[in-house]
């Protein structure tokens, strides 16, 4: 059974004055999984993301959450969704208890039950009691998830989630991230300039460039092995691995080429029985920076932050 999206994108559209910035976006995002939303300065993210959470009217298409559409009920669709931009905004001379509190208010049926159950989720029972000043910007981020997590959203959006992190505090939220999306079946959407988290945090990727969805792939298929080889006579191999289809790339000392991993022993047996002489098979994984950069021709997908 094909599991139903909780959002849709359908032929979502935003021209201001006479240029076209989303042109015609189709997307569905599923519960339990989390997609990273990956473009280039200028590819259309932000805009998305607005037109996502109700801030910005689509000039043609329509967003869907869970079967409802923003244009026809707006606050029953919103009453579903989560939302972290960045820094999260709490009252810091209060506790991070009464902060959520205060958030419960804005929701109907948020129990105190529903609160603790939160606070347990993101790993800040020990603190919650505390002001928000003492907080570190690490447990600000967890107390801005549970935050979000209140109403019980079936749809997050998280913009930036670990801007200013160290690598522990990183670590920390990706690993709550990843057990509210699986235990809460939550469809998450983070946009991030951090390649290197998107690839550790993410199911499936989407990229856009020039408001256009480029490519939408699974982290398991993105993360695809090929193999590097090195052999003597180069150019015999070379010859044997174009007329098969597996060649990929050349380079002085080796060669790229796409193959199974199972296939490996069939392929060092058949160039064997070529009296080539093998040095190295080994295999060769493309980052997702790489192919980040492969589909966007370079373009830079920050220019505000580094890595």
């Amino acid at each position: 059974m094909v599991e139903k999206p909780v959002v849709e994108l359908r032929g979502l559209s935003k021209t201001i004055g006479k240029k076209k910035i989303i042109d015609n976006l189709n997307l569905s995002l599923y519960p339990g999984q989390i997609t990273g939303f990956l473009g280039p300065n200028g590819a259309g993210k932000t805009t998305t993301i607005r037109m996502m959470v109700g801030l910005m009217k689509p000039t043609h298409g329509d967003v869907y959450i869970d079967g409802v559409a923003l244009s026809e009920n707006f606050e029953e669709g919103l009453s579903k969704v989560g939302v972290i931009v960045e820094n999260p905004e709490m009252y810091k001379y209060m506790s991070g208890y009464k902060n959520l509190v205060h958030f419960a208010r804005m929701h109907p049926n948020v129990t105190k039950a529903r609160i603790d159950e939160v606070v347990q989720q993101v790993g800040l029972q020990n603190r919650i009691h505390e002001k928000v000043a003492s907080y570190s910007l690490g447990m600000r981020q967890r107390l801005g998830l549970a935050q979000a997590l209140l109403h019980r959203p079936k749809f997050l959006i998280l913009d930036e989630p670990t801007n200013g992190l160290d690598p522990a505090g990183i670590r920390e939220f990706r690993m709550y991230l990843r057990s509210i999306a699986e235990k809460e079946g939550v469809s998450v959407f983070v946009s991030s300039h951090m390649l290197s988290e998107i690839e550790l945090m993410c199911d499936r990727i989407a990229v856009i460039q020039n408001g256009k969805l480029l490519n939408v792939e699974e982290m398991s298929d993105a993360r695809e092995s090929h193999y590097y080889i090195e052999a003597s006579p180069l150019e015999k191999v070379e010859q044997i691995l174009m007329a098969e289809g597996r060649l990929m790339e050349s380079f002085k000392d080796g060669l790229l080429l796409q193959i199974e991993k199972e296939e490996v022993p069939i392929l060092v047996g058949q160039l064997a029985a070529e009296n080539i002489q093998l040095y190295a098979v080994q295999p060769h994984v493309k980052t997702l920076e790489d192919q980040f950069l492969e589909l966007t021709g370079g373009g830079q997908i920050a220019e505000a932050h580094t890595k």
